[in-house]
């Protein structure tokens, strides 16, 4: 994730929340880059002719859009950049928030989405045992593809944004700007990854 370097502070704070927000800004970069590293720990591991499976697909997709929220840059808006005051900083300070926060939640959302795919893998190659699937199995391996399709279904956007509240409130972190699921859905759909 690149940011723009933040202004040092050469003037009085105009509300005193900087400190708290670049903080809070680590915190979110924090887990962030936890959950990029977790993710990046899972790759399918399957034979050729198992390519086309779909949790293996899922897996894949999973990873490409883990790399690609990685890379992308940070939005900027146009402005003086000769002219910071206490007012810009404050606000460079919360979208920087905001873009955080979206980031970590888009993150999240791979992440969970290539934990059931590893757990559909996991269930299958138990199931197969590095043979070729056999028709006496067929059920088995329909209940693991439902059961993948069951775990995507409760991976909502509601579901993640109320377990970072939770845990971020748990750990009593700063919160007062955190921006609701609607500002980081928005801001997804303005800068898409």
């Amino acid at each position: 994730m690149r940011y723009h370097r933040i202004p040092s502070k050469t003037r009085a704070m105009e509300d005193g929340f900087d400190e708290a927000r670049a903080l809070r800004i680590a915190e979110i970069v924090t887990e962030f880059q936890s959950l990029q590293s977790r993710i990046a720990e899972y790759s399918p591991n399957h034979s050729p002719d198992e390519y086309f499976e779909e949790g293996y697909e899922i897996l894949r997709q999973c990873r490409a859009e883990a790399q690609a929220v990685l890379v992308a840059p940070y939005p900027t808006e146009p402005s003086d950049v000769s002219s910071v005051s206490d007012d810009s900083e404050k606000r460079q300070l919360q979208r920087i928030i905001v873009d955080a926060s979206a980031r970590r939640f888009q993150s999240k959302k791979i992440y969970l989405r290539a934990v059931a795919a590893v757990r559909w893998s996991n269930t299958r190659n138990s199931i197969l045992q590095s043979r070729k699937p056999l028709q006496q199995q067929a059920v088995l391996l329909q209940q693991a593809t439902a059961n993948l399709h069951t775990e995507l279904a409760a991976v909502t956007d509601t579901r993640i944004y109320n377990e970072f509240w939770q845990t971020d409130a748990e750990a009593g972190y700063w919160l007062q700007e955190d921006p609701p699921l609607a500002t980081i859905l928005d801001w997804l759909r303005a800068y898409p990854a």
